[in-house]
């Protein structure tokens, strides 16, 4: 793995003289899947991206397709994401060296305890920060990001409209030159799923899934492996599988499918105890809250929904 000196610097608007036009696109690409575009005209180019990305029905249940690490002439991008690095990667302090950059839960996505984030995936809506780093910094660097690409791709738990607009509290659009402003333009999109939505059809849980109405938190990252509030602990721990979660299964321990009361999400392995009393929340669902207890998202596969 390539070693590099990390030298990130923070650039403040000021005083702009003239603007770079920048738009950024939502595009349906079938299935629920919506891909971030963005396109820049003229110089300087941008350097890093805030944004707020919403749906106004269901959830915003997966990120992927993003860039991950330096932009490099043979893999550029936007793949720095200052909400998560200090929680993720690790610099040598007395090299200022980055060993790897490939590490399970460094995404884009914001925590939402961090201030003006939105709620993160299995809530409407998910705030994004990504940025470039290369060397020669110059607009001109053979390792610059192109002036138009796809930022990531979101999956939806339903039909919807997404929409995106820069998140001014933790930056927007800023561009290589502070004294240059950003003219930006966002453009949503309509998106239409069919009868799967976010839970796979060939799973044999899905049936139990359509029965339960469909909960949009069986579609989210971690919820089978215990995260029942679909929200981690809060800083500073950051815990995905905490008191929580455990509250909701407390709260809906040996409740049946036809319980009004029943909350679907405390429900994490996805099945009933079984003959005779079919409980959907039991033993087996709080093992994997203690199997998991105080794990951070890096230290969970983060691939749910998965078969059991």
């Amino acid at each position: 793995m390539k070693k590099m000196v990390f030298a990130w610097v923070v650039f403040l608007l000021a005083g702009p003289a003239w603007a770079t036009d920048v738009a950024i696109t939502c595009t349906d690409e079938g299935g629920g899947v919506v891909a971030i575009k963005y396109a820049v005209t003229g110089s300087p180019k941008v350097r890093a991206f805030a944004l707020d990305i919403t749906v106004d029905k269901g959830t915003i249940t997966a990120i992927s397709d993003f860039k991950v690490g330096e932009s490099t002439a043979g893999n550029k991008g936007y793949g720095i994401f200052p909400a998560n690095f200090s929680r993720y990667i690790t610099v040598d302090a007395a090299t200022g060296q980055v060993t790897t950059w490939d590490v399970n839960g460094y995404t884009p996505v914001a925590d939402a305890n961090d201030p003006g984030a939105l709620g993160g995936l299995g809530t409407s809506g998910i705030s994004i920060e990504m940025g470039a780093l290369y060397y020669p910094p110059e607009d001109n660097s053979p390792n610059a990001p192109d002036n138009t690409g796809t930022l990531c791709k979101i999956k939806v738990s339903e039909s919807a409209n997404v929409s995106i607009t820069q998140n001014a509290t933790r930056g927007g659009v800023v561009l290589t030159n502070p004294s240059v402003a950003a003219n930006v333009t966002t453009t949503g999109s309509a998106v239409t799923i069919g009868q799967a939505d976010c839970f796979p059809s060939n799973f044999s849980t899905f049936s139990d899934w359509v029965a339960l109405g469909k909960p949009d938190c069986w579609c989210t990252r971690y919820q089978c492996d215990g995260d029942a509030d679909v929200k981690t602990s809060g800083f500073p721990f950051n815990y995905r599988v905490f008191t929580g979660d455990l509250a909701l299964i407390v709260d809906n321990w040996k409740k049946k499918i036809d319980d009004p009361a029943l909350n679907p999400c405390a429900d994490i392995d996805h099945k009933d105890s079984g003959f005779p009393f079919k409980f959907r929340v039991f033993t087996a669902d709080l093992a994997k809250i203690v199997a998991n207890w105080k794990k951070i998202d890096a230290n969970l596969p983060g691939d749910c929904p998965r078969p059991e």
